[in-house]
């Protein structure tokens, strides 16, 4: 063999190694049916029974229920909306995040044509049964009415003792070539809170 040949060798090979080893992020929402060691079981919300194989150090972090009031102006959070009339969008949850989430808009998984709006509180308004929030992101700002009806959460840290069948669960989780489910990262509901997005 000469050194194009053996090159050519090892570049495939790393090729081969990469496209083993990728993985796709893949949003679980569901309910914990059992917990054996490492393996959570949850039962998705399409009826899919899963297995998810947690990290060692896997983060649990629990929902908590906040009020309107609660959200002040330089707040970062994340919004679930849908178009309401006259194209304004109209939340479905309201939840706060970690400052390491990028900023932006993006199509949403949570319900058929939502879209998700991570963004600093510019200001909020309080009404006498929907509020509104201005949201202020890198490529401009989105007004959205908070009805009584949206999910306001935050999350707050937990433990794998929070992890009990029954309980509703959202996973950002790694699924490998061959299918199997992983994830560093658990929210859970505690107390009737779900995590709402």
């Amino acid at each position: 063999m000469n050194v194009r040949q053996i090159t050519g060798l090892l570049m495939g090979c790393l090729l081969a190694i990469s496209a083993a080893t990728a993985q796709t992020n893949v949003r679980v929402r569901g309910t914990i049916t059992a917990i054996d060691g490492k393996i959570l079981s949850v039962k998705s919300r399409e009826g899919k029974d899963l297995k998810i194989e947690l990290a060692d150090n896997v983060s649990v972090a629990v929902a908590k229920a906040i009020r309107f009031e609660d959200f002040k102006e330089g707040d970062y959070v994340g919004a679930t909306t849908l178009p309401g009339p006259n194209g304004i969008q109209v939340a479905v949850e309201v939840h706060y995040l970690a400052l390491t989430v990028p900023e932006g808009q993006l199509a949403w998984d949570l319900q058929p044509g939502s879209t998700m709006t991570n963004a600093n509180v510019a200001s909020r308004v309080v009404g006498n049964s929907d509020h509104e929030l201005t949201l202020r992101f890198k490529d401009g700002t989105q007004r959205i009415v908070v009805p009584g009806t949206a999910a306001l959460v935050r999350t707050v840290p937990g433990s794998r003792a929070d992890l009990v069948v029954g309980e509703y669960v959202f996973i950002g989780a790694q699924q490998a070539p061959d299918g199997t489910l992983s994830a560093a990262r658990v929210q859970v509901s505690k107390d009737g809170v779900k995590p709402p997005q």
